[in-house]
């Protein structure tokens, strides 16, 4: 089978050769940085109006999809698995606030969430707030970004991204006629009320998609009236309320410092309040109780500490320790209730809840059996109340919500997510290992869920992820989908590599900025690690990764290429050195305290060092899948696209090299549940049949 002729050659060429980008019909991009002389042949791939840009994506779109259509049946058989483990109708457990119960719920067959409340008082009929899928109608992308009911229930402000690009459009909805209200807003990043009659709203610039300027506004008004603006382009703002409904809090957040102020509900046309001023290093969050600010602070408290400090007190007045800094235990939250403090804890890699009595001190946490899981906060609307809503799940255990009494310390279980055709977890097994990094001493901790009677420890076949960025810990959590890997014999294994979160602060520090090796070279040891135990093979390892952490795979297959049996990379960030350059990128000045800022000359060199494209070798390469999506705003879709051409022209394999371009999506992939599930199918497909396995 034959597409149109080659513009270079002239040639016809087989559907099933790799496609080849023309040379660009101007000088290819030139710098020059501290006497190195770069020439960047594919940067003609950035310009999105080039007609042969697109041509080109599609092209490899093309490609891709004959190379992948022998899976087509088996992508099939996946999806329908997937979809037939869903519960086809459900909905979330309701929360109460202000004389509702609110709730969401999915239908058969429908993509998105119904947004639903009722009265608290018996037979009360359900009133539809909002149906995504009639908001849907016409659009292949939506996704809602805010939806904050107002103080008089009477209002409701939600956001929403059509195209994936993260431009948010707020709108306003009376929920007493279900007719919009006042002008829609633009690029809205976050919104809060602060009564039934006005709301703060943060807005991005739209050049460097930095949420930069916060506005006052009345639900009719059809412009706001500027509160306040951040000018540093390392900062932007975070919007949020206390939960005793009193304060609203404006955050001015960089990679390592923050600075927060407050305006007091009742005293909404006042100017926003400093706490305390801006210190290079310092990070600081704050909640209120009672008259008091409790401050989660990293000052001379590397993994935080909670203070307190009057409100009227003056700004940067000493403050008085709530809860000490503890070396070994990283405070990632802090919520305050009217007779309890809740602190969100991270040790040895897992999640803790510790339940603190308000005023006396004394506290316990809140104990879970598997040896690894997730737990985090549901919706807990009231202030005054002793009960706790949090979810919980393993990878071996199904999302379970609980009520859970602060004082009694019993916990109520509400609902577990039903898995449909049955789902036995005894069947199934997670545990943690470690593995010893290149220093000899630090321990990376692995995580590993499998079926029983295919125990790693066979050489079995194995899907292994990694993040390792930004101090965000990798996710342990169910997956219903994920079974289809498990039940195929497939060991699923998360690297909780270094530049993550896992192990506190330090853990983040050893792996960013001039430390960055050390997130690839932990990532190698994992699978050294996995495979001289036994665990696996070369032949047998599949490795992934998606934004940051499809930087990690562009990085770990150039240094080590024949331990893997083939990678997928979603969204990733392998343009390191270009984009970090380029600051009229969105979000680029801002990652400077994560990667380091290459207009400095040890930085330029050390990002150069570790780049994936800038790195690219003529070498065996395993086989590869990379997918980016055309209207990601945080990673553009030409770093994917110049990755692949370069990397077709370097390697010096046979192997595949599949590039998948989402036309019309953003950073997060497809959206709606079903839609999702036939992409992850996809790229099921694609993993498993590498592994051998196609059925």
């Amino acid at each position: 089978m034959l597409e149109p002729l080659n513009e270079q050659t002239g040639e016809a060429r087989a559907l099933t050769d790799p496609p080849a980008p023309p040379t660009a019909k101007s000088e290819p991009e030139e710098r020059i940085s501290f006497g190195d002389r770069y020439v960047d042949p594919y940067s003609w791939l950035r310009d999105r109006t080039n007609p042969e840009v697109l041509a080109y994506l599609e092209a490899e779109n093309a490609y891709t999809a004959v190379l992948t259509a022998p899976t087509q049946e088996f992508q099939q058989t996946l999806f329908e698995e997937m979809v037939g483990r869903l519960k086809a109708d459900d909905s979330s457990v309701p929360y109460r606030s202000n004389g509702y119960d609110y709730y969401a719920r999915v239908e058969h067959g429908k993509q998105y969430a119904i947004y639903c409340r009722r009265r608290e008082q018996p037979d009360a009929g359900e009133e539809i707030i909002l149906d995504l899928n009639e908001l849907a109608e016409g659009c292949s992308y939506l996704r809602l970004d805010a939806y904050v009911v107002s103080e008089d229930s009477n209002l409701l402000a939600y956001a929403l991204d059509r195209t994936g690009d993260g431009r948010n459009i707020l709108y306003v909805k009376d929920l007493r006629t279900g007719r919009l209200i006042g002008e829609p807003i633009e690029r809205v990043r976050s919104v809060v009320w602060a009564s039934g009659e006005t709301f703060f709203y943060t807005l991005e610039d739209a050049a460097t998609r930095r949420a930069d300027r916060l506005f006052r506004s009345t639900p009719q008004g059809r412009a706001g009236e500027p509160v306040y603006e951040e000018t540093d382009p390392l900062y932007e703002i975070e919007l949020s309320r206390s939960r005793d409904r009193q304060f609203i809090f404006i955050t001015s957040t960089s990679k390592n410092t923050t600075e927060v102020r407050f305006i007091a509900v009742e005293q909404v046309e006042a100017p926003p309040t400093l706490i305390a001023a801006r210190a290079p290093g310092h990070r600081y969050y704050a909640e209120h109780h009672g008259g008091l600010f409790f401050i989660r602070t990293d000052r001379e408290a590397k993994n935080f500490r909670v203070m307190i400090t009057p409100v009227a007190g003056q700004p940067g007045e000493r403050w008085k320790e709530f809860w000490p800094h503890r070396a070994a235990v990283k405070l990632e939250g802090v919520e305050v209730f009217a007779r309890h403090c809740l602190l969100l804890e991270r040790e040895e890699g897992l999640p803790h809840l510790r339940v603190v009595n308000l005023p006396g001190g004394d506290s316990h946490r809140i104990e879970f059996a598997d040896p690894i899981y997730g737990v985090a906060l549901g919706v807990n609307a009231e202030f005054d109340t002793t009960s706790l809503r949090f979810g919980y799940h393993s990878p071996v255990t199904p999302l379970a919500v609980f009520d859970y009494d602060m004082n009694t310390r019993r916990r109520v279980l509400l609902k577990q997510t039903e898995i449909a055709g049955g789902y036995d977890p005894s069947l199934y097994a997670c545990e943690r290992i470690f593995a010893t990094a290149h220093d000899g001493i630090t321990r990376i901790p692995v995580s590993l869920v499998y079926r029983k009677d295919s125990r790693p420890g066979r050489s079995g076949p194995m899907l292994l992820y990694g993040y390792g960025a930004y101090g965000v810990a990798a996710p342990l959590v169910f997956s219903s989908a994920r079974l289809s890997l498990l039940e195929r014999g497939v060991t699923y294994a998360v690297a909780h590599v270094r530049g993550g979160g896992e192990m506190g602060e330090e853990w983040h520090d050893a792996g960013k900025l001039l430390s960055k090796h050390n997130t690839f070279s932990d990532f190698i040891r994992v699978a050294e690690h996995l495979i001289a135990g036994g665990y696996t093979t070369p032949e047998g390892l599949v490795v992934h990764g998606d934004s940051a952490g499809g930087m990690l795979i562009g990085a770990v297959v150039n240094l080590r290429p024949e331990l893997f049996a083939a990678a997928l990379l979603q969204v990733p960030f392998v343009d390191v050195l270009n984009t970090m350059l380029d600051s009229t990128l969105p979000l680029t000045s801002g990652e400077y305290l994560e990667w380091g800022d290459p207009n400095e000359q040890v930085a330029y060199e050390y990002i150069k060092s570790y780049s994936p494209y800038d790195n690219i070798k003529a070498q065996n390469y395993p086989p590869m899948l990379v997918k980016a999506s055309f209207n990601d705003s945080q990673v553009m879709y030409w770093e994917a696209a110049k990755y692949v051409a370069k990397l077709r022209t370097a390697k010096a394999d046979d192997n595949p090299l599949l590039l998948k371009i989402n036309l019309s999506d953003g950073h997060a992939g497809v959206a709606g549940r079903y839609n999702m599930l036939r992409e992850l199918a996809f790229d099921y497909a694609f993993i498993l049949s590498r592994l051998g396995i196609t059925r």
